[in-house]
């Protein structure tokens, strides 16, 4: 299984930051591969939807010169994508949605004069956030968007880990919150062998 992670945190050393070496390390425990991207270390434009990316069903197509090209590579490539993020304001942070605006338009062909594929159809997706308030009220609303532009893209939604940061007084990583990372990891590699592509 390879699985791209894309990092949305602004934090090199944050909260959701300080979960991925124990996820990873259990994702790759089973031999699977694992690209990590930190969205805040590239240059992602917002989305202009000037639909120049539907011209093109084989590719990305997007006209924008920036890094994005290297984040749909690696999306492209992976059996498992995972939207790692803390939530702010009900949300992810800007790099993540400026990543997932672009991802809509240009792995989704739906926008042009004809009606074209999805280019990552049958994907598996899961999500692992950080946040807050308790996750029924601080990602709820982040999970169902994702859920819904998974269906919109015809993606395969797994779940997500959401764990709660008890303030900045607070020591966040424990062995409580390191076992859930790594159980998490688990049941997406449960999920994707019940579920392949």
């Amino acid at each position: 299984m390879k699985t791209c992670i894309l990092m949305g945190s602004p934090r090199k050393n944050g909260n959701t930051a300080s979960l991925m070496p124990f996820f990873m390390d259990e994702l790759k425990s089973g031999g699977g591969q694992v690209d990590y991207i930190r969205l805040h270390d590239l240059k992602i434009e917002p989305c202009v939807a000037c639909r120049s990316c539907q011209n093109d069903y084989t590719r990305f197509g997007c006209v924008i010169s920036d890094d994005m090209q290297k984040v749909f590579d690696k999306v492209c490539e992976c059996d498992l994508l995972v939207l790692a993020t803390p939530i702010y304001s009900w949300f992810c942070p800007a790099p993540m949605k400026a990543a997932l605006d672009r991802l809509v338009y240009g792995m989704n062909k739906y926008y042009g004069e004809t009606k074209g594929p999805s280019l990552w159809k049958g994907k598996k997706c899961a999500l692992l956030t950080t946040c807050g308030y308790p996750p029924e009220k601080g990602a709820d609303l982040f999970e169902e968007g994702v859920k819904r532009y998974c269906k919109h893209s015809s993606l395969v939604y797994l779940g997500m880990l959401a764990i709660r940061d008890m303030g900045y007084r607070a020591e966040f990583l424990d062995s409580g919150k390191i076992q859930q990372a790594r159980d998490f990891a688990q049941k997406l590699i449960s999920g994707f062998h019940t579920n392949p592509l």
